[in-house]
C-alpha cells in the first residue's frame, strides 16, 4: 500500500457519504456509498477479505476520494448519479438504454391520445413509461373502443371551428369520432371523456364507469335502446379490463412494489406500480454481480434507479426483506400478511420467472456461461472449497442378497461421462450388506485412481443416508483422502443432503439446479446399477443349467450362448452344430447331456 493511501485511510470521516477508488492510472474503479465512511472503506482492507474479485479490485486501488452527505439516502442518490456518469468497471449497473413508450394526452383543444417514445415540454401529459409496448397498446386500444377520440392532427381552435375551416372525415362516418371539427361534439363533453380516460390510465375506473352509465341511462330514457346496448358493451369491456388488471383490493393506492431473486452471478428485480388496486406498471431487469454484492445492496441500488426511470414518487414501497436504508417521507414496508404480502409474492414470482427465461436463453446461446453459473452455485450451496467439475456417484443393487453389483457413474461439468462409468462386483462381502459393500467399493475405486495417478473427483455422491455415507468415509480415511474430496449422501425420502459428522441434513430448494444435478447423478447411478444387476441375474439363471454338464466350463458356455442365444436352442441343436462351436469332445458331452435316450 502506498503511503498516501495509508494516510487517507487513517483520516477517513465517520459521516455518511460516497467513496471512489482510483487505480495508478487515475481510472475510476469503483463508487460506493456508506452510512459510516470510515468503517465501510476500512472493511475493504481487512486481511480476511472474502471474494476473489473484491481482492483483485482492492489490489489495484492507488488512491481514494470521499464526499460527505447528510444521510445514507443522499449517499445512495449521489452514488447512483456518479455510476451513471462514469460507469466504473467494478460497479453493478442497470445497463438499459432502451427508449420506453409513454401514453401522451396532448396539450391542445380536443386533445389527442397516442403512444410516443419522445417527451416534449409543451404542457402535454405523459403517463408511463411502459416497460413493454404491448400492455400500453392494449390499454390504448381499450380506451379507443370505449371512447370516440379524434385521431387527426388538425388545429381545432375555437376560431377555426367557428370559421368552418374543416369538414368531417371518414373516421366520423365509420363512427370512430364524434366530429368536434364541425362542432358536432362540444368541448365540455369531450373534456369529460378525457378526464375519465386520465383516470383509467392511472388505474381509477370510477369516473369512466360513471360517465358511461350516465350515457347509457340517457339513451334508455329516450328509448334509444340500440345506443344503450352499445354503451352497455363498452361498460362490460371496461370491467373486463379492470378485472384482468386488478390484483389486490382497490384501497391499495399509489404504491411501489419490489420483488427479487438472485444466484451466484446475477440478481433479478421486478417492479410493480400499483394504483387503485391495479398494476399500471411492470418492469423486470437482470443485474450482473461484480463484487459479490449482497441482495440488500443490489435492491437499494435498483429501487433508486427504477423509481427514477419510471418517475415514481410513491410514499410507500413494499419490499421482500428489511433494508437499513431510510428514504425521507417514504415508508419501506415488509408486509407479513394480507393483500400487500400477496402482491410482494407476485412480484417475486415475476422475478423468478424472468430468471428462468434468461437462464434458458443462456443455456442455448452460451452453454459455457450456463455451466459456470451452475458450478459456482453448487460450490456455494454444498460448502465446497472448489467447483464440482468432476462428480462421481455410487449405488448398490441386489435382490435378496443375490448377484450384487455397485455402480459408479461420472459427471463432468454437470453432464454424464458414460465412457468413465464403472461396475464393481463385491469380493469381500457376503449377502446383502449395503454398508460393507459401499466401504469396499469406495476403497477399490480410489485406491486404483491413486495407484494409476488418475484425476480424483471434487465431489462424491453416495445414494443413501448417514449409514452408507459413514461407510464410504471410512475408506477415504484409510486412503488419506478424507477432507481432500467433498463427500455427501442423498436420502430418497425427502431428498436430504447429509454431510459427514453432521447430524442435521441440508434441504435444498426443490427447484434448485444444484439439487436437480444431484438427483440426476443419484438416478443415473441407480439406473446403471440396476441394469447390470438384472443382466447378471439373467445370465446367472441361464448359465445354471449348462453349468451342470460335466466337463463344460464357463468359456464353452459363453461361446454356446453367444452363437445360439438361449439354452433352449442349445438343447435343440444337432451334435454337429455343437461340435462346430465348441469342438468335438465338448460338443459331444453337451449333446449327450440333453439327449440321454439316444446316447443309451
Amino acid at each position: 500500500m502506498n503511503p498516501a493511501l495509508d494516510l487517507q485511510l487513517k483520516t477517513l470521516p465517520s459521516e455518511p457519504g460516497v467513496y471512489r477508488y482510483y487505480d495508478k492510472n487515475d481510472q475510476l474503479l469503483y463508487v460506493g456509498k456508506a452510512k459510516h465512511l470510515k468503517k465501510r472503506v476500512l472493511s475493504y482492507f481487512n486481511k480476511n477479505l472474502s471474494g476473489y474479485r473484491t481482492r483483485i479490485m482492492v489490489g489495484k486501488i492507488h488512491r481514494l476520494e470521499t464526499t460527505i452527505v447528510p444521510s445514507e439516502y443522499d449517499a445512495l442518490l449521489l452514488e447512483n448519479s456518479l455510476i451513471k456518469e462514469h460507469q466504473p468497471f467494478y460497479n453493478v449497473m442497470l445497463k438499459d438504454d432502451k427508449s420506453y413508450p409513454w401514453i401522451c394526452i396532448k396539450n391542445e383543444d380536443f386533445p389527442r391520445i397516442f403512444l410516443t417514445r419522445t417527451k416534449i415540454k409543451d404542457g402535454s401529459e405523459y403517463f408511463g413509461p411502459y416497460a413493454k409496448v404491448r400492455p400500453a397498446k392494449v390499454l390504448l386500444d381499450t380506451i379507443k373502443h370505449i371512447y370516440k377520440i379524434r385521431t387527426c392532427n388538425l388545429n381545432l381552435s375555437p376560431e377555426r371551428i367557428e370559421a368552418g375551416k374543416y369538414k368531417v372525415c371518414l373516421e366520423y362516418h365509420i363512427k370512430n369520432c364524434e366530429g368536434p371539427c364541425e362542432m358536432l361534439e362540444l368541448k365540455e363533453e369531450y373534456d369529460q371523456k378525457i378526464n375519465a380516460i386520465r383516470g383509467i390510465i392511472k388505474g381509477d375506473f370510477r369516473l369512466a364507469k360513471e360517465y358511461l352509465i350516465n350515457q347509457m341511462m340517457k339513451y334508455a330514457e329516450n328509448l334509444e335502446f340500440e345506443n344503450a346496448q352499445f354503451i352497455k358493451e363498452r361498460i362490460d369491456m371496461l370491467e373486463d379490463y379492470q378485472h384482468k388488471h386488478t390484483v389486490v383490493n382497490p384501497n391499495i393506492d399509489d404504491v411501489d412494489v419490489f420483488g427479487m431473486t438472485s444466484d451466484e452471478t446475477a440478481a433479478y428485480v421486478n417492479y410493480f406500480k400499483i394504483q387503485n388496486g391495479s398494476i399500471i406498471q411492470s418492469f423486470t431487469t437482470e443485474i450482473k454481480k461484480v463484487l459479490e454484492e449482497t441482495d440488500e445492496d443490489i435492491l437499494e441500488e435498483a429501487m433508486i434507479e427504477i423509481r427514477q426511470k419510471f418517475n415514481s414518487y410513491s410514499k410507500e414501497i413494499l419490499i421482500p426483506f428489511h433494508l437499513s436504508l431510510e428514504i425521507p417521507n417514504v415508508k419501506l414496508i415488509v408486509p407479513k400478511v394480507g393483500d400487500k404480502k400477496r402482491i410482494v409474492e407476485l412480484s417475486e414470482k415475476n422475478a423468478k420467472e424472468y430468471r428462468i427465461e434468461k437462464l434458458k436463453a443462456v443455456q442455448i446461446v452460451d452453454p459455457e456461461r450456463h455451466t459456470n453459473r451452475i458450478m459456482a452455485e453448487m460450490q456455494k450451496l454444498l460448502r465446497m472449497p472448489t467447483e464440482p467439475r468432476h462428480i462421481e456417484g455410487f449405488d448398490n443393487s441386489n435382490i435378496q442378497g443375490t448377484n450384487p453389483v455397485s455402480a459408479c457413474v461420472v459427471f463432468k461439468d454437470g453432464k454424464p461421462s458414460k465412457a468413465d462409468y464403472r461396475i464393481f462386483h463385491p469380493k469381500t462381502v457376503e449377502g446383502a450388506n449395503d454398508f460393507a459393500t459401499m466401504e469396499e467399493v469406495i476403497y477399490r475405486r480410489y485406491k486404483r485412481l491413486l495407484d494409476e495417478n488418475e484425476p480424483l473427483p471434487q465431489l462424491i455422491l453416495i445414494d443413501g443416508g448417514k449409514g452408507q455415507l459413514s461407510s464410504a468415509v471410512k475408506s477415504l480415511k484409510l486412503l488419506g483422502l478424507y477432507g481432500k474430496i467433498t463427500i455427501i449422501g442423498i436420502a430418497k425420502r425427502l431428498e436430504e443432503i447429509y454431510f459427514p459428522e453432521d447430524s442435521i441434513p441440508l434441504y435444498l430448494d426443490k427447484k434448485s439446479e444444484t439439487l436437480k444435478i444431484l438427483q440426476r447423478v443419484r438416478d443415473e447411478s441407480h439406473r446403471f446399477g440396476v441394469k447390470h444387476h438384472r443382466t447378471r441375474r439373467k445370465n446367472s439363471t441361464i448359465k445354471s443349467e449348462l453349468e451342470e454338464i460335466p466337463g463344460i466350463g464357463e468359456k464353452a458356455i459363453e461361446l454356446l450362448l453367444s452363437k445360439l442365444k438361449s439354452v433352449k436352442r442349445v438343447k435343440e441343436s444337432s451334435r454337429e452344430t455343437l461340435e462346430e462351436i465348441i469342438g468335438k469332445s465338448r460338443g459331444t458331452k453337451v449333446w449327450e447331456f440333453f439327449n440321454p435316450s439316444e446316447n443309451g
